[in-house]
């Protein structure tokens, strides 16, 4: 059975994600960092709960050791967990405001995948799915058909610039491990205070297609519901 381990899975994509996995068939493990809530969520899904604060070095390692002792190896891990930061005028943004961003969204990752790459290597087809966003795409954020370009979250698009980029690293250094991004698409999330047009599920079509689509797939890819993003 494929065990997948979550980040930031209490609500919205990571959660619908969640669902839709364990429906699949794997044994998903719900991070999260709010323990009430985390808690909650596994419970109402068939999950089993694990605490992570991707900003927190020791609450990841510890997260890493509770997957190592209740299920001994890892076959999934997917970033999920992010936060969007300020909207709008960056006139007053300071670099506080970037580093919370960047230590949730490209740190909280490194962090994560570090953390849990012994686990992964035990399985005899690892993954790693990072969930990015096509407002780090020049070519979409240009193009005035798409949603991308009519949204100014400077913190946010840059985070999920340095994301795609840390993807295609990691796959080009670690040939043995499948790792890949995920656009979502503009989904009805906290994150955007439900304004997307795309429903949750339909949001997670591109995490769950690439955690499901076993071995025999490239490496390095970005890839959104309809297609594979040339990037």
């Amino acid at each position: 059975m494929t065990i997948t381990f979550i980040t930031g899975a209490n609500k919205g994509l990571g959660r619908e994600t969640a669902r839709r996995l364990i429906e699949a068939g794997h044994t998903v493990l719900l991070g999260a960092r709010d323990p009430e809530a985390g808690a909650a969520a596994a419970a109402d899904l068939g999950a089993r709960f694990v605490q992570i604060d991707v900003t927190d070095d020791e609450s990841v390692a510890k997260a890493a050791a509770d997957v190592e002792a209740h299920e001994g190896a890892l076959d999934v891990l997917i970033n999920n967990a992010g936060i969007h930061g300020q909207f709008g005028d960056p006139s007053g943004l300071t670099g506080a405001d970037v580093l919370t961003v960047l230590d949730v969204n490209v740190a909280g990752v490194v962090r994560a995948s570090t953390a849990f790459l012994p686990l992964l290597k035990r399985s005899p087809d690892p993954v790693i799915i990072n969930v990015t966003s096509r407002m780090g795409d020049l070519g979409a954020t240009h193009d005035p058909s798409r949603p991308e370009s009519g949204a100014i979250a400077p913190t946010y698009c840059a985070s999920k610039a340095a994301l795609t980029m840390l993807t295609a690293q990691y796959a080009k250094a670690l040939p043995g491990i499948r790792i890949n991004a995920a656009d979502p698409g503009y989904t009805a999330t906290d994150l955007n205070g439900h304004s997307g047009h795309q429903t949750v599920t339909e949001g997670t079509d591109a995490i769950v297609a690439l955690a499901t689509e076993g071995p025999g797939h490239r490496s390095g890819r970005l890839v959104s519901r309809d297609e594979e993003v040339v990037w």
